[in-house]
Formats: C-alpha cells, sequence, structure tokens
C-alpha cells in the first residue's frame, strides 16, 4: 500500500506494551508520531526508544502521542524496554506495537526487500487528529533518526495550520513565516495588519509573533 500525504492512514488492531489498542481510538483528538524499528535488542533502535522517551514532555506539550513497532512480541518489547531503560537514563511509557507477523509493516509499507525481507526500516508518519498522514520521513537501518527535526516539523506543521502560512527553509519557532501566493496582497493585510515585506510579488514574509 502506498500512503500519500493528506490520506487518511489505515486503522488496525495491534497488542503493545501498554495493552491492546485500535489505531484510530487510541489517537483520538491528539497527532501521533508513529515510527518503526528493525528490531529489539539492536544498538541504533535503543538510542531512539530511549531519545523519543527523554523527549516524552516535548511531544506532550505539542499534542503529539508517540508510538513505535518492531517486529517482534510484546514479551521481547517489554525486556528490551529495561535494557532501553537502563542504558538511556529514562523510563520508558508510550506504546511499542508487536507485528511479528508483518501485517501493519506490510500495510503501512514499512518493509523495503532490499533491506530485509522480515525487519522494518526506520519509518516516521506525523498523522494529525483528523487521522491524516501530514509526513512521512524513511531512514535506512544504519541511521538514527534526527529528532530535532522531528519536533520542528511538528512545530511548523501546526504553526501552518494555525496561523495559515507556509514556512521557510530551517524554519523554528520565533522565525518569520511565508504568505501563501494564494492569499492577496489586499486579504494579507486584513490577516497581519502587522504588516509584511514584500521581497518578490510571490514571496512575502510576515513575523507573527508579536
Amino acid at each position: 500500500m502506498t500512503l500519500l500525504l493528506g490520506d487518511i492512514v489505515p486503522d488496525f488492531s495491534a497488542d503493545t506494551t501498554t495493552g491492546p489498542i485500535s489505531f484510530h481510538d487510541w489517537i483520538g483528538d491528539d497527532w501521533a508520531f508513529f515510527f518503526s524499528h528493525p528490531a529489539d535488542f539492536t544498538p541504533v533502535c535503543t538510542t531512539e526508544m530511549g531519545r523519543t522517551s527523554q523527549l516524552s514532555a516535548e511531544f506532550t506539550k505539542r499534542g503529539v502521542k508517540p508510538i513505535g513497532l518492531s517486529t517482534d512480541s510484546v514479551e521481547e518489547h517489554l525486556k528490551w524496554i529495561e535494557d532501553v531503560n537502563d542504558t538511556q537514563n529514562t523510563t520508558l511509557r508510550f506504546p511499542i506495537v508487536a507485528d511479528p507477523d508483518l501485517r501493519i509493516a506490510k500495510l503501512y509499507a514499512m518493509i523495503h526487500p532490499s533491506q530485509s525481507e522480515t525487519a522494518a526500516v526506520r519509518s516516521v508518519f506525523i498523522i494529525d487528529s483528523d487521522k491524516k498522514l501530514r509526513l512521512t520521513m524513511t531512514y535506512p537501518m544504519s541511521v538514527g533518526r534526527n529528532f530535532d527535526e522531528i519536533l520542528r516539523v511538528i512545530d511548523a506543521l501546526q504553526t501552518g495550520d494555525a496561523k495559515g502560512v507556509a514556512l521557510p527553509a530551517d524554519w523554528r519557532p520565533g522565525d518569520r513565516v511565508i504568505i501563501p501566493p494564494t492569499v492577496s496582497d489586499a486579504d494579507a493585510a486584513q490577516k497581519f495588519p502587522q504588516g509584511f515585506e514584500i521581497i518578490r510579488p510571490y514571496l512575502r514574509t510576515v513575523d507573527i509573533n508579536g
């Protein structure tokens, strides 16, 4: 299955380390950071699980629920969490989906056969409260994810939704934003009474932090 941005993501029921879930119900009115791992008890995955746990307050602040997936059993996940907590100095509380039959990994196209027939690559799915896919990223098995970028892009998506703006390269909260070309100058003047800068007719920036 090919998931495209804006699609409603597939629902599924599964066992997790915090109990059985139905994915859409579990998301509820929040956003989700759904991310997959090749296997339990592997070094890069252990650091990523730990980092997600360490950033739990940052995800909560943004109304985002993390949920991991590995193609192993709940029993293996629970044993692995002990290692994650011990080696990464954290207490992991978010659920990890058990997917030993690869059902969910295949549903979300996490299995890349040239990498492995049985292990999921490092897929990232940012899903909004309408259960729509807002962003995907795929990392190879040997490279850990950049969690600064994951939080940055969640900030960008949520700011764009709230303010009706676009976000420039390397944007971070507090930076100037872009007024979309679909908004006329007249409408922009009403929407942004603080004023905006016209760099080119198609490139207008505004400070939304005042």
